[in-house]
């Protein structure tokens, strides 16, 4: 069995015989013409800071642990290998409208941080402003400011309230025509690509 495949069959081999050998002195010996081999296989390692530590340990890992040689360094233990890593704690966003991302709701959390004023309210709208772009990206064509305003809302535990400033949004007719001319754009290249096919070359 290849415990760490990269090494191939022949150096697992190597490994199983180093395990196999009775006398100590001999034992060392092979261990570290084996580290010595490892070492050449990748040189592009050499000046990596704890290589021959990381060497070590990969040969200690081929044989199973079962290899008892002085080593340098101080010997893996498989325990510590085998043992599962604590899970990631993900960024949960409201999963109703996952469509904004999680950096919305950071967003929302650093402008309820701020004092009230000028620099808030162009945060909040800035934020606003983003959610409707992303809302047209990911749903439909239109969409009515009140109901991002309600959304916003709802994200910040009802703390920011756009809706009773009166004020409008940006006209989603401006982030659908970026979104048209991106993707002209890239029709054009791709229109390019595809009329020099067949030309001869000389």
């Amino acid at each position: 069995m290849l415990i760490i495949p990269e090494y191939g069959r022949h150096f697992q081999k190597m490994v199983d015989h180093a395990v196999s050998i009775e006398d100590k002195e001999e034992r060392n010996k092979v261990a570290k013409a084996i580290i010595s081999v490892m070492g050449n296989l990748q040189p592009h390692l050499r000046d990596v800071p704890d290589f021959q530590h990381k060497l070590w340990d990969q040969l200690f890992i081929m044989s199973d642990f079962k290899l008892d040689v002085e080593s340098p360094f101080p010997k893996p233990l498989k325990e510590v290998l085998e043992q599962r890593p604590d899970p990631l704690e993900y960024p949960q966003n409201h999963p109703k409208y996952r469509f904004y991302g999680n950096n919305i709701k950071r967003m929302i959390d650093v402008a309820i941080s701020w004092e009230k004023g000028d620099m808030r309210d162009g945060l909040e709208y800035a934020i606003a402003n983003h959610m409707k772009k992303c809302y047209l990206n990911w749903n439909k064509d239109t969409v009515d400011d009140k109901a991002i305003f309600e959304h916003l809302l709802e994200l910040s535990d009802g703390q920011i309230d756009l809706a009773s400033d009166g004020e409008n949004l940006t006209d989603a007719g401006q982030f659908l025509k970026v979104r048209a001319s991106k993707s002209n754009r890239g029709k054009g290249k791709q229109g390019q690509r595809n009329t020099n096919r067949g030309k001869k070359r000389y």
